[in-house]
């Protein structure tokens, strides 16, 4: 193994521990509900940020120290970067990664001499797999970055653009199926509009609807057995995106057939900047039957732009667990760090600092979501709260054998009726409890 980073394993010390380098709450076998820590949580660290985000902003250059990188876009310098990503993998417990054909392999001068690279990317990912034992989680394309999307891709204006995106699709879901990847997203970073002026809202929509349709029938073709997913964010670049957040995923998934194909990968930070808490977003999927996977990480709220923070919040860490252990757990998608150091934490062994904390503090949401469902008080509050509705007229009424006639004489024969208190700080007061 090479020594990019001069430091042994990490491994799990305990809650006392004061050493900055080691687990203070991830025990990868611990056995929570049944099943080891890792199963649960399924980490996966991100390539495109582990690897190739310089750490710039609008104001400033980027930080990042990357002493194994020449900043060439040659194919020889993606694949120098290989073997360092693999070791942080080892070094750090994580089992899963994530790419963007783009940030593993380089857009050289033409379709066919990128394709090219990333041939020979994927061939040297797939040998350090077998060495390692490391998976893959999800593939994706890069749809949002060159110039030619500037203005969408299966949504754009241009038909040349749009098939060069279904090229490019094509290329990554066959990549992402020969390294035995658990899923495939298609995150439309422009799949939207930044004036209605100019666009045709619902012609770009069912283009894309097209391209996920054909992108489907690819994956029959080649045998692909990963789960898709839809991932929303809101804005950002455009003015406004398709897949704006759960709901409207939902809703352009059945509204184009596509519903049985799909499930939902899920970004805190999106569900910030949709207005939306991360838990109503997760609990939104949860309940269509759609969550599949989440980019793991957190955005400041007042800053009205996609931060990308790794997550400390276990406020935050628990409610999303607890809404994943209701599921039953992740199948193919899992938590993946779709986040970044900041750009003062610009040395490599702050990749680890940064992944620690993620990882501790949803081992530590999973550990109190757990112990949640084992008080039970609030499942019990909750259940009461609703016991009218099991009730043989309630049970009518949701199985559609009702009219309004029925319910008209209910309301006359029965006195008015008169609410409970929802004990929302009670509630809150028991969840606090755990949170020590």
């Amino acid at each position: 193994m090479p020594d990019s980073f001069p430091v042994s394993t990490i491994a799990y010390e305990g809650p006392d521990s004061r050493n900055p380098l080691a687990f203070k709450d991830y025990n990868a076998a611990e056995l929570i509900e049944g099943k080891a820590m890792k199963d649960h949580l399924r980490f996966a660290a991100a390539y495109w940020h582990c690897m190739r985000n310089p750490l710039s902003d609008p104001f400033g250059a980027g930080t990042a120290q990357t002493p194994w990188d020449d900043g060439s876009d040659s194919v020889q310098n993606a694949l120098n970067r290989l073997p360092v990503f693999f070791e942080f993998l080892q070094k750090i417990g994580i089992e899963y990664y994530c790419f963007h054909d783009r940030d593993v392999a380089p857009e050289l001068a033409t379709l066919k001499e990128s394709e090219a690279a990333l041939a020979v990317i994927v061939a040297d990912l797939k040998k350090r797999q077998a060495e390692t034992g490391k998976k893959l989680l999800w593939g994706t394309a890069c749809l949002f970055a060159h110039p030619r999307y500037a203005q969408g891709a299966g949504t754009s204006p241009e038909l040349g653009v749009f098939a060069y995106a279904a090229a490019q699709v094509k290329k990554a879901l066959e990549a992402t199926h020969e390294l035995g990847g658990e899923g495939y997203v298609f995150w439309g970073g422009r799949e939207g509009y930044s004036t209605l002026i100019n666009s045709q809202m619902q012609r770009e929509r069912e283009h894309l609807a097209r391209l996920l349709h054909m992108a489907v029938d690819h994956k029959k073709k080649i045998g692909f057995a990963g789960q898709f997913y839809i991932e929303p964010k809101p804005q950002e670049p455009s003015t406004h995106q398709y897949d704006s957040d759960t709901d409207a995923c939902l809703n352009f998934l059945r509204e184009f057939g596509l519903l049985e194909h799909f499930k939902l990968n899920l970004e805190t930070n999106h569900a910030t900047l949709a207005g939306h808490t991360m838990v109503h977003e997760v609990r939104a999927a949860r309940e269509a039957g759609a969550l599949g996977s989440i980019d793991a990480n957190q955005g400041t709220a007042n800053c009205g732009w996609d931060t990308d923070e790794f997550p400390n919040d276990i406020y935050l860490t628990t409610g999303i667990m607890l809404e994943v252990l209701e599921m039953g757990g992740f199948t193919t998608g899992g938590l993946n760090f779709d986040a970044k150091r900041r750009r003062d934490s610009f040395e490599p062994i702050d990749l680890f600092h940064a992944h620690i904390t993620g990882m501790d503090a949803f081992a530590r949401g999973l550990r109190i979501a757990s112990a949640i469902r084992k008080d039970g008080r609030i499942a019990e509050f909750v259940s009461k709260r609703y016991a009218s509705w099991d009730s043989e007229l309630g049970r009518k009424i949701e199985a559609g054998q009702s009219s309004l006639d029925d319910l008209y004489a209910v309301a006359h024969a029965n006195p008015a009726p008169a609410l409970k208190s929802g004990r929302q700080e009670m509630l809150e007061g028991i969840l606090n409890q755990y949170l020590r």
